[in-house]
């Protein structure tokens, strides 16, 4: 998780919030106890939502009935364009090491040690491309007016921007013929389960 130690990222208290408002019973816990929660359940969860960065480890302890998505995954749908966004991802498998990737990300803190945008995402798509990968990072209003010497834009989850403003990002990407996807989903296909997540 992203957020300091006594904390809840935006995403998962919005989520939450949502989902208790819609009369769901929430259950959360840390990855390590998946195994213990899920066995502690009457029935398999109808939806299990998970971090991005561990798809792979919940979706090999998920049970069959349960279907599976991340928090990321639901504001790519909430805040943007869950089509181009899934759309977009497949230009991973297009990226060459000489290819140039953009991350961007709306919040402007500073970044922690494993931070997703800055070391995570780029370490798993040079590990999947190659160590030459170019991957520059913008925070915040930083979003360069031309995204043409980018092969791909992915972008966070955008909880500090409105759907329009997230909207009309992803128009200009549209409008300049460049790919665009968000964190979530770019994690989901980079680990192979884009197919088999709920969006």
């Amino acid at each position: 998780m992203q957020a300091p130690k006594g904390r809840l990222i935006l995403p998962q208290v919005q989520t939450i919030r949502e989902l208790l408002d819609k009369k769901c019973r929430v259950v959360c816990c840390t990855t390590d106890q998946i195994e213990g929660t899920l066995s502690s359940l009457a029935a398999p969860p109808k939806l299990i939502i998970t971090d991005s960065q561990v798809f792979s480890t919940v979706y090999a302890q998920k049970p069959a009935a349960s279907l599976l998505t991340s928090f990321s995954v639901l504001f790519a749908r909430y805040k943007g364009d869950i089509d181009y966004f899934v759309e977009s991802a497949a230009a991973i498998g297009q990226l060459r090491e000489d290819s140039r990737v953009l991350i961007a990300e709306a919040c402007t803190h500073a970044p922690v040690g494993e931070d997703i945008g800055r070391v995570k995402i780029p370490a798993m798509l040079r590990k999947r491309i190659g160590p030459a990968l170019r991957v520059d990072v913008v925070a915040g209003t930083d979003f360069p007016s031309d995204l043409t010497p980018y092969d791909l834009v992915i972008h966070c989850g955008a909880c500090m921007f409105n759907r329009r403003h997230v909207l009309s990002r992803i128009a200009q990407a549209r409008t300049q013929r460049v790919p665009m996807t968000n964190y979530g989903v770019a994690i989901a296909y980079l680990q192979g389960i884009l197919d088999k997540i709920e969006y």
